[in-house]
């Protein structure tokens, strides 16, 4: 947990619970993406299920790095850590989960990973929750994205979290809590992570060495805004890239002028981002991948709005034509979550900037 950048409220809160010795069975990890949610449930995770594991010369709880415990989870061959995440869904002996959509986490896959009971397939699971641990040092249950559980799941879940099983831990990941039923909140020790000071996040820039031209690396840092996993995906996907590519196209817009190739264009950068994130993830959908990268567009889109209201409250442009270009967005968002053709979709959020765009002081 040393290793951990950025996030001190969050680790005194988790030091606080190590160092009384009585841990809570079920723990939500909320913030924005990439800023080391899962990170820490692993680290926790090493220290939980290993039988070594105690206080430092400093007092604080810790896992020997070089330890069984810590060499199996870091090689993923620890069979008390159970990871669940809804790309899982394809190595389901459930034909079903096999050929679904992977847009969320449902029952059935919840089912056959930890909570047991009879799925789609009519086969019935058996409770690994409820299995004693294979090392006898207790469990580890990991939901990444935990905002995808869909209502079923969530119902499901809520018995476990009411009566769990000895030595058995569950953390909830996400960066979207409010989608969480209230009944689960309830039930869960909630941790807030937030975006890395600008003094980890340099640390963390100089110990991932990104191989990234120096202007590019500057873009990255400041669009990243404090998440380390988003200047990967950034660097990895060349997000630098869609900027260059779009920020003369929102010039126009910006003065009521609509790029002809604006919709196709952004359809494109989506395009691209899924064939590339299928090619190096194997057996990833396409149709999620499709998702992920509107949504990385569109927070693309947004950060550059939200960034440019900030200038025009400073008397440097018209802070209202924002407001409503940030409503376009969200909106946009909206229409991503209800499945809409992506294509139209990035059209009409073009077609509609533009409509906005002679409110602006600068037309």
């Amino acid at each position: 947990m040393q290793e951990i950048l950025g996030q001190p409220q969050a680790l005194k809160s988790l030091r606080a619970a190590l160092d009384s010795g009585r841990v809570h069975h079920a723990w939500i990890f909320s913030g924005p993406r990439g800023v080391g949610k899962f990170t820490t449930a692993l680290a926790l995770a090493k220290i939980l299920l290993d039988p070594d594991a105690g206080p430092n010369l400093a007092g604080e709880f810790e896992s020997d790095p070089d330890s069984r415990t810590a060499r199996l989870i870091d090689t993923g061959t620890h069979p008390d850590l159970h990871v669940i995440h809804k790309e899982l869904a394809l190595y389901s002996d459930n034909p079903q989960l096999r050929t679904r959509k992977l847009l969320n986490i449902p029952l059935d896959l919840l089912r056959e990973r930890m909570l047991g009971g009879k799925t789609g397939d009519d086969r019935q699971h058996e409770a690994t929750a409820y299995r004693t641990a294979a090392l006898g040092h207790g469990k580890v249950f990991i939901i990444d994205e935990a905002e995808l559980l869909d209502q079923y799941s969530q119902n499901s879940l809520l018995k476990t979290l009411e009566e769990p099983p000895a030595e058995t831990y569950i953390f909830l990941i996400t960066s979207r809590p409010e989608r969480l039923f209230a009944t689960i909140l309830s039930r869960c020790q909630h941790v807030r992570f937030g975006p890395l000071e600008e003094d980890a996040l340099h640390e963390w820039f100089e110990r991932a060495n990104l191989e990234v031209g120096e202007r590019e690396r500057a873009w990255i840092e400041d669009y990243c805004a404090g998440s380390p996993g988003l200047a990967l995906l950034a660097a990895e996907y060349g997000f630098h890239h869609w900027w260059e590519t779009l920020e003369p196209m929102l010039a126009e817009l910006e003065c009521g002028r609509f790029p002809d190739a604006m919709g196709e264009t952004l359809a494109k950068l989506v395009d691209d981002f899924a064939q590339r994130w299928v090619k190096n993830h194997v057996n990833a959908s396409k149709d999620a991948a499709n998702k992920d990268g509107l949504g990385n567009l569109l927070a693309l889109l947004a950060t550059h709005a939200r960034r440019s209201l900030h200038e025009s409250c400073g008397g440097n442009g018209d802070a209202d034509y924002w407001l409503q270009v940030i409503d376009l967005i969200r909106h946009a968002e909206q229409q991503a979550d209800a499945n809409v053709n992506l294509k139209q979709l990035l059209e009409n959020l073009a077609v509609q900037w533009t409509h906005v765009a002679p409110q602006h002081s600068g037309v």
